[in-house]
């Protein structure tokens, strides 16, 4: 088996405009396509990031809540590389993004933090 490379990662949403707002104003994802499906009464937009096709937002009528937790089973976050991680924690706050402390790998010594998106999602700068 041949894999390329992660080809995008699908969110469900609680609130569509509120999270389009999020990944498109708040973190700068482009809309490549935004297609609202009547017969699910659902939008399904991609959104990306430089040149590459990343994110799936879906939105479902009265979706159920996913728990969270740090260490819990599943999805444990989604990943953005930034170059500059004080210049990306900046941008956060200008915005009121209440985000962690910066934090430093104990691996490969890059540093990173971590924030939520609307839904709660955790979601991780880490620095080139």
């Amino acid at each position: 088996m041949k894999i390329n490379k992660v080809h995008h990662v699908a969110i469900i949403c609680s609130d569509y405009e509120r999270s389009l707002n999020f990944y498109t104003d708040i973190l700068g994802l482009r809309v490549l396509a935004e297609h609202y499906r009547e017969d699910r009464k659902s939008y399904k937009t991609d959104l990306g990031v430089g040149d590459n096709y990343v994110v799936e937002l879906f939105s479902f009528p009265s979706p159920p809540p996913r728990p969270s937790h740090p260490e819990a089973a599943g999805l444990r976050h989604l990943a953005f590389e930034v170059d500059d991680i004080e210049a990306s924690v900046a941008e956060l706050e200008a915005k009121n993004i209440p985000h962690e402390e910066i934090r430093i790998d104990g691996y490969t010594s890059k540093r990173f933090v971590f924030f939520h998106d609307p839904d709660g999602l955790p979601i991780e700068f880490y620095e080139l």
